[in-house]
């Protein structure tokens, strides 16, 4: 087995992500998710970032916003600030339910198909929005359960699930990206969508806060 999935947003830590794969794998496949997110334009940047790298980009299609349950499915939901967020439940209302444990399994199930060696998720465990699905914790259980569900695991060559922004801090990612060369100028971090980010829900304060702390100026337009 050679190669890497890389599960691709089109968000800073997975370009970032995408970024190290392509350093140490070869294929490359990116893999975005249309999810029926209101911020659609971060599968156009995805595209665009995977154009970039040269990269394969399989856009799978599976529409969680049948379910409900979160602020990034549901338009009927406000979008809350980063201070409203912080403020109101430890799981803000933009969790969107199982999202990692279902994109991983798309991961997990796409490299074996292809004869991938690795999964990389951008997921990260120190400046993120409290999501129960990207702490360590659960990407140790999923190693595990994809040990157990995969044939290949079986047979004895585990698909690797790799998280190189696990322990960084958003300004060490930011740094990560321009070391290697990444196009964070194509990224999109906004959860309202739109054309140009609020600036006020949580993920651009955080990304803010990330290149601010790096002391790089954000690319992005």
């Amino acid at each position: 087995m050679s190669g890497a999935v890389v599960i691709l947003s089109g968000g800073l830590d997975s370009t970032v992500c995408l970024a190290e794969a392509v350093a140490a794998h070869e294929p490359v496949i990116a893999l975005s998710v249309d999810y029926g997110q209101r911020h659609r334009i971060e599968l156009e940047r995805a595209a665009s970032i995977a154009a970039r790298y040269g990269v394969e980009h399989i856009e799978q299609r599976l529409d969680l916003s049948a379910w409900g349950g979160s602020a990034l499915t549901d338009a009927s939901i406000d979008i809350p600030t980063a201070t409203d967020a912080a403020e109101g439940p430890a799981v803000p209302i933009t969790y969107v339910p199982g999202r990692n444990l279902i994109f991983l399994s798309l991961a997990v199930a796409l490299a074996e198909a292809r004869g991938c060696e690795s999964v990389f998720i951008g997921v990260n465990a120190l400046d993120y929005s409290g999501y129960p699905d990207c702490r360590p914790e659960f990407i140790e259980s999923f190693r595990g359960t994809a040990a157990l569900a995969l044939r290949v695991a079986v047979e004895g060559a585990a698909v690797v699930i790799t998280t190189p922004l696990l322990d960084l801090s958003k300004a060490d990612i930011v740094r990560r990206g321009v070391g290697l060369g990444a196009p964070l100028e194509l990224t999109w971090s906004c959860y309202r969508g739109g054309v140009t980010p609020c600036g006020n829900c949580d993920s651009c304060v955080l990304r803010a806060k990330g290149f601010a702390e790096a002391n790089v100026a954000d690319p992005a337009p």
